[in-house]
């Protein structure tokens, strides 16, 4: 039985590799647009732009295990997207600046189209009140890679030195709820238990 992850991303595909996942990864292509803008929770939200993403997969693999997340981060209540170019980078992280935010996560797992699992979560991070130079620095050290994710931070790398404090699972933060994860494809027969 093949898994296939729904996604492109690098750090999505190395969190599943050393975890030890034998699986491909597929981009859905999803226009992720067409949904943004529906009047629902950002949880639910969420949970159905990873399940769209997933039923483009299904739809083409119909046997394959097919996952797929997506992550949004919440600032009192407004939802960010990843920045479109550096100067909007810099804006979100100003406004993120000194304050507590949200990534919340949605994850399924779809088989012949149909939801084996699904999951949500939520991760509060606190960003460090840091001075305007530290800020021009991390742009200039980061420019190539500050508007891959929502809040123009990788945790993983440079983006840790942006942080006082994270509550929750840090696998979360980086877009892959692991834990519970494994712990469904064990239940699946898809990893040893």
């Amino acid at each position: 039985m093949s898994i296939i992850l729904a996604s492109k991303s690098k750090i999505r595909n190395d969190i599943l590799k050393n975890a030890g996942v034998d699986f491909i990864s597929k981009a859905s292509n999803f226009d992720e647009d067409s949904l943004k803008g529906k009047k629902m929770s950002i949880r639910q939200l969420a949970l159905l732009l990873a399940y769209s993403k997933a039923e483009v997969i299904s739809k083409e693999d119909r046997d394959a295990y097919v996952i797929a997340c997506d992550q949004i981060l919440s600032l009192d209540g407004k939802r960010f997207d990843k920045p479109k170019n550096i100067k909007e980078a810099r804006e979100n992280l100003i406004e993120l600046r000194g304050k507590q935010h949200s990534l919340i996560n949605g994850m399924v797992i779809l088989r012949n189209g149909q939801i084996i699992w699904q999951y949500d979560n939520e991760v509060k991070l606190h960003m460090r009140d840091f001075s305007d130079e530290f800020l021009d620095y991390y742009i200039e050290q980061n420019k190539d890679q500050i508007c891959t994710s929502v809040g123009a931070y990788q945790l993983e790398n440079m983006g840790s030195q942006l942080f006082s404090k994270v509550e929750g699972d840090y696998f979360s933060v980086l877009g892959v709820p692991l834990f519970p994860l494994l712990e469904c494809l064990r239940k699946e027969g898809l990893l040893t238990r």
